[in-house]
């Protein structure tokens, strides 16, 4: 059973993000954390609570299973570009420059490796 958390409109560009999101990509959800709280990246606070968030959320969807027995790993992250706020930055000789301050959105799915099948 897998679960998802998406974090929408984040003020970082998605050069950077995609930095700290392909650390983590695969690895099981307790090294990842680990890897996150360690990261000297802004973006990785970010990522840290999106983690969290997620592993909360297939805590929900599977009541009465924990997260360490069951394996959990990040099966898909992705980072798109959100939208883009244009501003002006003065330049010489009365001209303008423009700057493109960047969003992205990120969409993290956790799923578990130990896939218990039921038999009626």
């Amino acid at each position: 059973m897998e679960a998802v958390a998406k974090l929408n409109n984040c003020p970082t560009s998605p050069r950077k993000m995609r930095l700290v999101v392909d650390l983590i990509r695969g690895e099981r959800v307790e090294k990842a954390l680990h890897i996150l709280k360690f990261t000297n990246k802004d973006a990785a606070i970010r990522v840290e609570k999106l983690l969290l968030s997620a592993i909360k959320n297939w805590e929900t969807k599977n009541e009465g299973s924990r997260p360490e027995e069951n394996q959990l790993y990040v099966k898909t992250i992705m980072v798109g570009g959100g939208r883009q706020l244009k501003r002006l930055r003065p330049a010489p000789q009365g001209r303008g420059y423009r700057i493109r301050k960047r969003s992205n959105h990120v969409t993290l799915v956790v799923d578990s490796k130990n896939v218990e099948t039921q038999t009626n």
